[in-house]
């Protein structure tokens, strides 16, 4: 007999996965890995089916009705669907992974929180977004047994910010998956080249994420202009900047990429496939996340993975990540600019950098955030 059932809500994953989806897919599929006597369920929607049946054959897999693709009706499935589907199941524990629950539900409860800059940082967020979260976060913080979330630097904000919290917070950091993220070959680096759209041969700087106001896009853009027109003025080429992510609500940076000229050497690359992010990233001669805060930074460990030398600032829990293997700036634009001038004239310190992100990297596994999930759920079940 199974020791520990549990039941993970995943019909909150966009079509395109994404950061909570990547999230959702991996702690899922290495439950079982880690306690093989688990029985772990998830649900999701149809278009989801084969690729978590085919990535977690241990896992039990369930659809939810077609119609929870609308927004309202999911919310509306969670309350009443979820409960009677973990109900039927007889789950011990039921993980909603991405701030909602269901109210009817509180035993063997367990919610995961990704973020509390819509506390600390609301500014960051469209209004609507802000509201939600922070109306579900509080409630999950003082309405369910343990909550989870992905840095000491999260738990410390929500923790500064909410008041009269009841749960039990733990941190769980994420991991990266090596069999995609890993040092690239020579025919990877080239086929990343060709992905994002470069010339051939051409050497590029990487920025990977959603273009919302907190990636800091437009600092990024001004920086590497500035960088771009002093290294021109002496003569000496720049590397292209490749900005790869979908186009989120930072109006100022979308009108910088608007505006932009073939002669500027920069590309907006979109989503990139997953089979050349490693190439993509470690092929880069300096990976760029200038965030002004995140509650993990995933594409910053997933750059170390890749063997990217990797510039981010020091805000939230980007350090957490980062380590000594990460260079660290202020995120205005001439900090920026520095910064980044400074390491593309250091090829030995961005060589030095990429070896200590190799070795960073591997500290940050799914297995261990796994591990951590069935402790909570372990807790909860008693």
């Amino acid at each position: 007999m199974p020791q520990l059932s549990v039941l993970v809500d995943g019909t909150a994953i966009p079509r395109a996965l994404g950061g909570v989806g990547r999230y959702v897919e991996s702690v899922v599929s290495h439950l079982a890995t880690v306690d093989p006597t688990a029985a772990v369920h998830v649900v999701v929607r149809r278009e989801h089916v084969e690729h978590f049946r085919r990535i977690a054959p241990g896992v039990a897999v369930h659809t939810a009705p077609g119609w929870v693709r609308s927004v309202p009706l999911r919310f509306l499935w969670e309350q009443t669907g979820l409960v009677v589907l973990a109900r039927r199941l007889r789950v011990d524990v039921l993980h909603s992974p991405h701030y909602t629950f269901p109210f009817a539900r509180r035993d063997g409860s367990v919610v995961t929180l990704h973020d509390a800059t819509f506390f600390s940082n609301p500014e960051w967020h469209s209004r609507l977004k802000r509201t939600f979260f922070t109306w579900w976060s509080r409630r999950s913080l003082r309405g369910r047994p343990v909550v989870l979330v992905p840095s000491a630097a999260t738990r410390t904000e929500v923790e500064r910010v909410v008041p009269g919290i009841r749960a039990d917070v733990r941190v769980a950091p994420l991991g990266v998956d090596r069999t995609v993220f890993h040092v690239p070959t020579a025919d990877q680096v080239a086929d990343a080249r060709i992905a994002a759209g470069l010339p051939d041969d051409a050497a590029w700087i990487a920025f990977l994420g959603t273009i919302e106001p907190r990636k800091n896009v437009a600092a990024l853009l001004a920086a590497y202009r500035r960088v771009r027109d002093a290294r021109a003025a002496e003569g000496r080429d720049t590397p292209w900047l490749v900005v790869s992510g979908a186009r989120g609500w930072d109006t100022e940076a979308t009108a910088a990429l608007d505006a932009l000229q073939d002669t500027d050497h920069v590309v907006e690359a979109g989503y990139l496939p997953l089979e050349d992010l490693a190439g993509f990233l470690g092929g880069a001669e300096v990976v760029v996340y200038p965030s002004l805060g995140e509650g993990f930074g995933l594409p910053v460990v997933e750059a170390m993975a890749s063997g990217a030398c990797v510039l981010t600032t020091r805000r939230l829990s980007l350090p957490e990540v980062g380590g000594d293997a990460a260079v660290y700036t202020e995120p205005d634009e001439p900090s920026l600019a520095e910064a980044l001038a400074a390491l593309l004239d250091e090829p030995d310190r961005r060589d030095e950098h990429r070896r200590a992100a190799t070795e960073r990297a591997g500290h940050f596994t799914w297995e261990a955030t796994a591990r951590v999930h069935l402790d909570a759920y372990a807790e909860v079940s008693r």
